[in-house]
């Protein structure tokens, strides 16, 4: 949802008040890409290997740290250091659950220290308001150590098929996004959010990203209720960035796979700022 999707994102990078929307931009705009690979892999030496190998032709990496069957804090720091390498940022798909306290710790602490590593995180607002204010506390705090280096995106909608995420859910979506903009950048949707009627009203800067999953070239579902979208009509329904994972991954040749999506993607946000 933005007003200002008719921008370039470097003209966004230049307005946009949020420091990781802001470097999210420009990264897209210098390395021409608007894909976000979902690296959905069980081991620390697929994961790396991927990163390394896709991280030239993607904006962003998102990742489920905790899905790793052989899990230890040194892969956060190659990570670290494989997106420094490459440009892109990273995106730890925690859809956070629960109520202000045990996210504080969650994502501040605990054994995946996610506030060190990942640039962007998300949530749901199932457990209401509370989990945006108690995130945004987090990342506000005196002691925060990464301060204007964060940033929230809001589980606003999904692709699954019966998904509750829908109506008054993502009513409140809107209206905590725009309640605390200072750390929330936007939304996981699958369609603009600009028709969404709140009773919070619209931000006179308003610019929130949004990240579209379920983006595939080559399918339109799965047997487990997965429905699929191409980048193209992705980006025409809004999307600012695209998540595809399996469609790129789980390929024989995804360096080549993930320059189709990186392609299709770029044009169709070209033609959408008419260029």
């Amino acid at each position: 949802m933005s007003s200002k999707s008719q921008l370039t994102y470097g003209e966004r990078a230049k307005q946009h008040p949020n420091g990781v929307a802001r470097k999210l931009f420009e990264i897209a705009e210098s390395k021409k890409t608007n894909v976000v690979v979902s690296a959905d892999l069980t081991t620390s030496k697929e994961l790396l290997g991927l990163a390394d190998e896709l991280g030239p032709y993607i904006a962003v990496l998102k990742t489920h740290i905790d899905i790793l069957d052989d899990f230890q804090p040194s892969v956060l720091q190659e990570l670290k250091a494989l997106a420094i390498k490459h440009n892109f940022l990273i995106f730890e798909d925690r859809k956070f659950v629960d109520i202000g306290n045990t996210v504080q710790k969650q994502y501040h602490g605990g054994a995946l220290q996610i506030s060190s590593w990942a640039d962007i995180v998300n949530c749901t607002m199932l457990p209401g308001e509370g989990i945006v204010q108690a995130l945004t506390e987090t990342a506000e705090r005196d002691d925060f150590p990464y301060k204007g280096e964060r940033g929230l995106l809001i589980l606003a909608t999904m692709t699954s098929k019966g998904s509750l995420a829908t109506g008054e859910y993502t009513k409140v979506s809107v209206e905590c996004a725009r309640k605390y903009s200072r750390f929330v950048i936007g939304f996981v949707a699958s369609r603009t959010l600009g028709d969404i009627e709140t009773d919070v009203a619209a931000l006179d800067n308003e610019d929130f990203v949004m990240f579209t999953t379920g983006v595939n070239m080559a399918s339109k579902g799965d047997k487990l209720g997965q429905q699929y979208q191409t980048p193209r009509s992705a980006v025409e329904s809004g999307a600012d960035f695209i998540i595809a994972g399996r469609g790129i991954y789980a390929v024989p040749n995804p360096v080549e796979t993930a320059k189709l999506y990186r392609d299709e993607g770029w044009n169709a946000y070209l033609s959408r700022v008419g260029k």
